[in-house]
């Protein structure tokens, strides 16, 4: 398993917050995804399944612009 921590760009707010995790915990492949501050989430992952790039995509699909930290 690797981890990244990605940035969310702007603050997102609570509910936008939990919005991002549930898509990220939805992934196959993804086994813990946790805020770990106001727009910071670490992300535990497969790398044999997803890339990065698939996490910040899921992101941007639920209208956040994010990036690696």
């Amino acid at each position: 398993m690797n981890r990244v921590l990605i940035g969310i760009r702007g603050e997102p707010t609570p509910e936008g917050m939990e919005r991002i995790l549930e898509a990220l915990r939805g992934l196959e492949g993804v086994s813990q995804a946790q805020a770990t501050g106001p727009a910071q989430i670490l992300v535990e992952y497969d790398p044999q399944t997803l890339t990065v790039m698939d996490l910040i995509r899921t992101l941007r699909e639920e209208g956040f612009l994010a990036g690696m930290l």
